[in-house]
């Protein structure tokens, strides 16, 4: 009886931690983690900005005509606006990412509400206009973002592929991101080391200086969340 029982608690784990972390998971709400397979197009997106190596990244993106989709934390954009407008003026898109990075789970339905809402009162009033696109800190979902992000007009965003730049040197990165990039990907990256006010990111720099070319030579087009979806999620 007990390695049934104990099975039986292994997968129901098993199945919660997918709910709530699974980047394709659907169970709490719906989730986008990949554009259409039709197109060859990719979307660079930075997690836990802006940060002072963010305008680094903006230089090299626009070496190579790239677009991205900045998820940034309400309380650094609060820190570097002037950033934030850079990012804006080159064309790139903003996301929310809450407003500071707080875990969601084992929250209540008010605590996550507030978070988010914060957030995005932030970066309105510095972009001048609301994202439409939330991705939840450390890629977790809870009971009560779905309602939230109803509430606010946001739609979740997970990813293809996680880049895990926070911990790995560049060259390990850029395997990890070249072996999954296809038509349709959404790769995440950071620009900012969570509430770090000036985090160390010369690993996802490097990286992106090394990716960027190799993906232009395959011949995809480096575009925003909302260019990539435009079609159909």
């Amino acid at each position: 009886m007990f390695p049934e029982l104990a099975a039986g608690v292994a997968a129901a784990l098993a199945a919660a931690a997918y709910a709530v972390r699974g980047p394709s998971c659907q169970w709490l709400g719906p989730s986008i983690y990949r554009g259409p397979r039709n197109r060859a197009a990719i979307a660079l997106t930075f997690d836990d900005g802006p940060s002072p190596g963010t305008p680094e990244l903006l230089e090299l993106l626009a070496q190579h005509e790239a677009r991205a989709t900045f998820f940034v934390c309400g309380l650094n954009v609060e820190r570097y606006p002037q950033i934030v407008r850079a990012a804006v003026e080159a064309g790139h898109e903003l996301g929310n990412h809450g407003y500071a990075h707080a875990r969601l789970w084992l929250r209540n339905p008010a605590f996550i509400y507030q978070e988010v809402a914060t957030a995005q009162r932030a970066i309105t009033a510095v972009a001048g206009k609301p994202p439409r696109w939330f991705r939840p800190p450390y890629g977790v979902r809870w009971l009560g973002l779905r309602e939230a992000l109803r509430r606010l007009d946001l739609t979740l965003v997970t990813w293809t592929v996680l880049a895990q730049d926070w911990k790995l040197p560049a060259e390990r990165i850029v395997r990890r991101l070249e072996r999954r990039a296809g038509n349709g990907a959404i790769l995440c990256l950071h620009d900012g080391r969570e509430l770090d006010p000036r985090p160390d990111i010369a690993p996802t720099i490097e990286a992106v200086r090394r990716l960027l070319p190799v993906l232009r030579e395959r011949g995809f087009a480096l575009v925003t969340l909302s260019d990539l979806l435009r079609a159909g999620p």
